[in-house]
Order: structure tokens, then sequence, then C-alpha cells
């Protein structure tokens, strides 16, 4: 293997798998698993039409991060008691528009005779096409997500116990809550080429859900579910290089292996005190 070729693949991995695995903390300890996965589409619909219109590489990213936002303020707009659903129904429908969005674009490609192969990638993941310029853009992606856990530590630990007894102590809720939602489509939007979009959502829940079972308090799990991130993507692409199978099937896959050992342990010492 060439080292200094794959070192920015390598570290990709591990930059997009440990600020993915960080933000998957808050989403899967507010139970709102679509929320990651209906970005991801949503960007992928937008970088799908962005394709369509001519865009190429980096600038995909323009209309991918535009349509992830917008799809993250439509669900910090959007009431649950208003429209009498759960969030996460509300998350499943805006899902299923942005998704049948994104094939629909692709499905464009062919009537107007231009090559999706770009597009295509980004469905399954192009880990191994990375280079210094994409580490440095994720490296800052992840930058800005340190600084709002940092300057928010306190009103998202209130809001993951109750966004109404958050509110209720002096929490700026639909403030930090817009805030976070934005963060979230900018990290998913940078990230989603490590291992798709359509996959992207196992390194989102997995490394925190690992984490959960790992370790208790909060502090503790954004930096563990960080680490099995990073361990998912380097790892992941390590056994790809080595095997040589997909790149973003071994990261989903060794994620999920990592979430396994987590439970195993978790009930071995739990054997262990009682």
């Amino acid at each position: 293997m060439d080292w200094l070729f794959w070192a920015p693949v390598l570290c990709a991995g591990l930059v997009a798998g440990a600020s993915t695995g960080m933000l998957g903390t808050y989403i899967v300890g507010m139970r709102i698993p679509f929320l990651g996965i209906c970005i991801a589409h949503a960007a992928l619909a937008g970088a799908v039409f962005g394709a369509l219109a001519g865009l190429t590489g980096t600038t995909l990213l323009l209309p991918a991060l535009a349509a992830a936002a917008l799809s993250a303020v439509l669900v910090g707009v959007i009431d649950p008691q208003t429209v009498r659903a759960d969030i996460n129904v509300v998350l499943g429908i805006l899902f299923s528009f942005t998704m049948g969005l994104a094939f629909l674009g692709l499905g464009l490609f062919s009537v107007y005779g231009v090559s999706d192969n770009e597009v295509r990638s980004l469905l399954w993941g192009s880990l191994a096409f990375c280079r210094w310029h994409d580490v440095w853009l994720m490296t800052g992606t992840a930058a800005v997500e340190l600084l709002f856990v940092v300057a928010f530590y306190k009103e998202m630990r209130a809001i993951l116990f109750s966004r109404t007894h958050a509110a209720a102590a002096g929490v700026h809720v639909t403030l930090v809550w817009t805030l976070f939602l934005l963060l979230a489509s900018l990290v998913l939007t940078v990230n989603f080429q490590t291992v798709g979009g359509l996959m992207i959502y196992s390194l989102l829940a997995n490394p925190a859900v690992a984490a959960a079972r790992l370790v208790r308090g909060y502090g503790r799990m954004l930096i563990v579910a960080a680490g099995l991130g990073g361990v998912s993507g380097a790892g992941g692409f390590l056994i790809s290089a080595w095997t040589d199978l997909p790149t973003g099937a071994m990261i989903v896959i060794l994620s999920s292996c990592l979430v396994g050992l987590a439970l195993a342990w978790e009930r071995w010492r739990g054997k262990r005190t009682s």
C-alpha cells in the first residue's frame, strides 16, 4: 500500500467518522434517528439536481448544503403537536420526499443524456477519491462542530433531557435547536461522500449507540462516540484496502460490529457486577 498516496483517505475516514459519531450522540440521545438520514438524502437530492445543472466536483456541495439546510430549517419550523404526529413520523415523510426527489433526478440523467457516474458515487461513497483539500474541508467542519459543542454544552445537555424543561430553565431552545439542525446539515453534507448518502445513517447512529453501552455521562459519550466513529471510518478503509472490498460497506459493517461488541461488553459487565 502506498501510504503517501492513501494518507489523505485515511485521515478523511478518521475525521468524518469522528464528526458524524459525535453528532450522532445528540441525534440518538434525542431519539430522532430519522433526522440524520432525512438531511443526508436532502443533501443528496440537492447534489443530484446540481449535477443536472452542470456542476461538478466540490461545487456540488453548494446545492447539497442548500437543500440540507432547507430541510433542517423545515424540520425546525414544523411543530409535531400542531400536525398531530410524532417528530419521527414527520421526518419519515420528509425523508420519503427527499429520497423521491433524489431518484427522480437520477432518472433524468438518461433523459437528458448526461453521465451520472459522479453523482452515483455519492450514493455508495467515494472515500478512496478523497484528497487533502477534502480533508481540510472535513477538518474545518469538525472544528465548527467542536466549537458548537463547547459553546452550547450545557444548553444541549438540557435539551437532551427535555426541551420543555430546558425552555423553563431559561434556555433559548428555538435558537439552539435551529443552530443544531444547521450544524447537522453541514456535517452530514460535507461527510456523506465517505460512505455514501444511502449508508451514512449507520456511521451516524452506530458509534453513538455503542458509546451509550460503554460509558455513562453526556461528556464521556461525546468523546467515546467520536472515537468509535473515527475507528469505524479509518478501520473500514484499512479493511477495504487489504481485502479489496467496497470501502463504504466495510465502514458500515465495522461500525455495526462495534455495536455488537459494546452490547456484549455491557452484558458481561452486568453479569460480573450482579
